[in-house]
């Protein structure tokens, strides 16, 4: 899960008249030069160029939304969303609170409860439950992480809670959708 490519629209397009225009220009130019001329470190240089050239245009899309537009990429041009997400994301195991992420953003309980359901499409805390989830699907993919372990990482203090909302969001318990991912994950791997 990634909420970003998950946003976007299949096809980007950056126009070249653009202030992100002009710099992604540029950064082509040097990604042409960095090609025609091999050098040590070229095929990092390629690489963070690469995702330079996408972050501007994600920008660019960004900066085109109608105001009017709700969504993951609208809340990220909303200075207080993205002061909510920023902390959910980076600290998904914290006991977050509405009121705590209120005051985070720098805004009342209700006026932040109001503007992020309005901009994100769904209530705060509803928004972390799922990003916790999305987290610790993530982390059950390892062999080597337990239940109990990923339900921590993600800030639940008990199994069986953590049991009954991963099942409740995925449609199976923890452990039989990590028994169903292995499968699958072996069938996609060439023999």
């Amino acid at each position: 899960y990634n909420p970003i490519l998950d946003a976007l629209p299949r096809m980007l397009h950056v126009r070249a008249s653009s202030t992100g225009g002009v710099m992604t220009n540029d950064l082509i130019r040097i990604a042409l030069q960095e090609h025609e001329e091999p050098r040590a470190g070229g095929e990092t240089i390629l690489s963070k160029l690469s995702e330079l050239m996408f972050l501007q245009a994600v920008r660019q899309y960004i900066d085109s939304l109608p105001p009017e537009s709700t969504g993951w990429l609208s809340g990220l041009r909303d200075r207080h969303i993205t002061a909510a997400l920023r902390l959910m994301h980076a600290k998904p195991e914290e006991n977050w609170t509405l009121e705590a992420l209120a005051r985070e953003a720098g805004m009342s309980r209700s006026a932040f409860a109001e503007r992020f359901a309005e901009v994100m499409g769904v209530p705060p805390m509803q928004y972390l439950a799922n990003w916790r989830l999305q987290r610790a699907a993530r982390l059950l993919e390892q062999p080597s992480i337990s239940i109990a372990q990923a339900a921590a990482a993600v800030g639940y203090e008990s199994e069986a809670a953590f049991n009954r909302a991963f099942k409740k969001q995925v449609g199976l318990p923890p452990g039989a959708w990590r028994r169903s991912r292995g499968a699958s994950l072996e069938k996609a791997e060439p023999a």
